[in-house]
């Protein structure tokens, strides 16, 4: 007798899935609590906080997984994508593409603020990091030239996305990427990734409405924050059902996170820009996102997923979606 492939005949209730989300969602407010006692992200603790929050969405998943139990115990490891790493060849390529690939959509979200006039760049002198750089440094101190610094931080970015950012991105992806996106599939290829981006721009609320990100501490900056997480779900959604795997999609959010800042070390001096227009978050960003989204579409690759292919590694049913 065939036995059937672990996790390809389990869906998740939707009792589940609803208290994935009010438990990410709920951490995440009950962490960032401190920051509303009236020192915002002023908070001497802000930082730490933050960073605690990321990993609320995992919590979150783990306790659901222990103790609703909707995924059989020996085929949780393989739901989240965490393990087995097969085809290897397909998760080490796709994770390739999780570590470079955020690079170039932000710096074509650069270039697009640039043609629509959001950002002015000076990509010469640089002289807007110039000014930065030199007023972070004590009076008198020599100041390196801004191209080298630029190229270090450019260079550091896939190191950076595959350590450190990758360990703070895993919080998250293990709960977005690893539980949510499967666990919507049900319902269809597209569905899953946007309600999934949705309830992540969601439940950065309780720092967004303090200003973090876009400065705008108001409904205006986390419906931004839904926009950016819609568009950037999607990629790393596609990363994740592309491979059966999570780990290329935790590499991606490193690397987004690592590269974030690019446009600001791009601008020119004497001027100024908008994150919530010029930012990766930002207009700039969902229309970058949406370019790349087209040629995935037009190239077939949101047909091409392991758990639809029959491919190893899939995620849910055994059958084909007729969508």
């Amino acid at each position: 007798m065939t036995m059937p492939h672990a996790g390809t005949s389990k869906r998740i209730p939707l009792i589940s899935i609803i208290a994935f989300v009010v438990l990410a969602c709920g951490l995440a407010w009950l962490v960032a609590l401190p920051l509303w006692s009236g020192d915002g992200l002023a908070h001497p603790f802000a930082g730490v906080l933050i960073s605690v929050m990321m990993f609320t969405p995992a919590l979150a998943a783990v306790i659901v997984i222990l103790l609703l139990r909707p995924v059989p115990k020996g085929e949780r490891l393989r739901f989240l994508g965490i393990w087995p790493l097969r085809p290897a060849k397909r998760v080490i390529w796709l994770s390739v593409l999780g570590l470079f690939g955020p690079l170039a959509v932000i710096a074509l979200s650069v270039a697009v603020a640039a043609v629509f006039g959001w950002v002015q760049l000076d990509l010469i002198g640089f002289s807007g990091f110039a000014e930065t750089l030199e007023a972070a440094l004590p009076a008198g101190a020599p100041v390196p030239p801004a191209a080298v610094v630029i190229v270090s931080q450019l260079i550091a970015i896939p190191f950076a996305a595959a350590t450190i950012n990758a360990v703070m991105a895993f919080g998250e992806e293990l709960g977005w990427r690893g539980f949510l996106v499967p666990a919507l599939r049900r319902y269809g290829t597209w569905p899953a990734l946007l309600i999934s981006g949705a309830v992540w721009g969601l439940w950065h609320a309780p720092v967004i409405l303090l200003g973090y990100n876009f400065g705008r501490a108001d409904l205006t900056g986390l419906l931004f924050m839904v926009g950016g997480c819609f568009a950037w779900g999607v990629l790393l959604g596609w990363l994740r059902l592309r491979s059966a795997s999570l780990w290329p999609a935790v590499f991606a959010h490193g690397a987004m996170n690592a590269a974030g800042a690019l446009v600001t070390l791009l601008y020119a001096a004497g001027t100024t820009f908008d994150m919530a227009l010029a930012g990766p978050l930002g207009v700039a960003g969902w229309i970058a996102c949406a370019v790349v989204i087209v040629g995935l579409v037009l190239t077939g690759q949101f047909r091409n997923q392991p758990e639809l292919d029959g491919a190893p590694g899939r995620l849910l049913s055994p059958q084909r979606d007729q969508r």
